[in-house]
């Protein structure tokens, strides 16, 4: 089932347009990295599909439902954080979770035995604690309890690791991993390791177009370029292995000023091959050789170049 469809969107600012017409499906039980560069679009999307931005061109689905602008009936579906979301600081999570749920109509039992579960969930303990205390992290996720509070089909999460530590990071994503296969889930982020770590599909948001989109492995596949990363003890050893007519038809990228080398191409049996036969034939010992597997910072680099 298409939890989200997304058709011939397009959207601009004055003479600025942003989008330029992307076609999208996000299918249930996902979690789908949405990925751009700051300013790229993400938040304007995020924005139409919420229906709080008006749309010039295309069609947007939730749940099979068209979204309107300034209607929100298809937002009952969905959950959101915001990259950076907003709280009543004089307020304890339960009390806020409590206030959220009234507004959306659920029963009192109800709120209090879901509340108590996400909190639970997202690792923030029942206290008296007022939200105004809580650091950076400990906020994104009670804004994740808040946007899982009413069991939605479609969570939306605006760059929610963005800011964050280390740890804050790592604890985001399981919590994003936790909930997978009961709601879906749209992760925006410029941030590329976090996609690797917890996506099955993407979609690169560039120039106002969708430049690479699909399940993550696939796409690793057919953009394999897999490689060698040969660091020399000296750098007369490097030129004269860069030199070698026997790797002229492989991609070789120096490391800046540095002693390594990337040797890239098709097939790594081959790269392995006749690397270790040149670093032979030169009678060179190299300080490493590396395997490099494709990740999505260098697909990312490959489409928006």
């Amino acid at each position: 089932m298409e939890v989200l469809k997304i058709e011939g969107l397009k959207k601009a600012f004055g003479s600025s347009e942003v989008i330029k017409g992307i076609d999208l499906s996000v299918t249930e039980g996902k979690i789908f990295g949405f990925i751009g560069q700051n300013g790229a679009g993400k938040t304007t999307t995020m924005k139409m599909i919420l229906g709080l931005l008006e749309k010039d061109q295309g069609e947007i689905y939730v749940c099979g439902e068209p979204v309107k602008y300034g209607e929100t009936r298809t937002n009952r579906y969905i959950g959101y954080l915001p990259d950076v979301p907003e709280f009543y600081s004089y307020m304890t999570p339960m009390e806020y979770l409590s206030l959220c749920g009234e507004i959306t109509g659920m029963e009192k039992e109800k709120i209090k035995k879901r509340s108590e579960e996400l909190l639970s969930l997202v690792g923030l303990p029942i206290s008296k604690k007022r939200i105004g205390a809580f650091s950076r992290g400990m906020k994104q996720r009670l804004g994740i309890a808040q946007a899982l509070l009413n069991e939605p089909k479609l969570l939306i999460c605006d760059e929610p690791t963005s800011a964050l530590d280390p740890m804050g990071r790592m604890e985001i994503l399981r919590i994003l991993q936790s909930v997978k296969g009961k709601t879906t889930v749209i992760f925006s982020t410029h941030i590329l390791s976090d996609v690797e770590r917890i996506c099955d599909e993407v979609a690169v948001l560039h120039g106002g177009h969708l430049v690479l989109q699909g399940p993550l492995e696939e796409i690793k596949k057919k953009h394999r370029k897999e490689g060698l990363d040969v660091l020399f003890q000296e750098e007369k050893d490097l030129h004269a292995f860069m030199a070698s007519e026997k790797l002229s038809s492989y991609e070789m990228e120096r490391d800046g000023d540095g002693r390594s080398v990337l040797v890239t191409g098709r097939n790594m049996e081959n790269i392995q091959k006749d690397v270790y036969e040149v670093l032979l034939t030169l009678q060179i010992v190299p300080q490493k050789v590396e395997l490099l597997e494709p990740t999505m910072e260098h697909l990312f680099l490959e489409v928006v170049k």
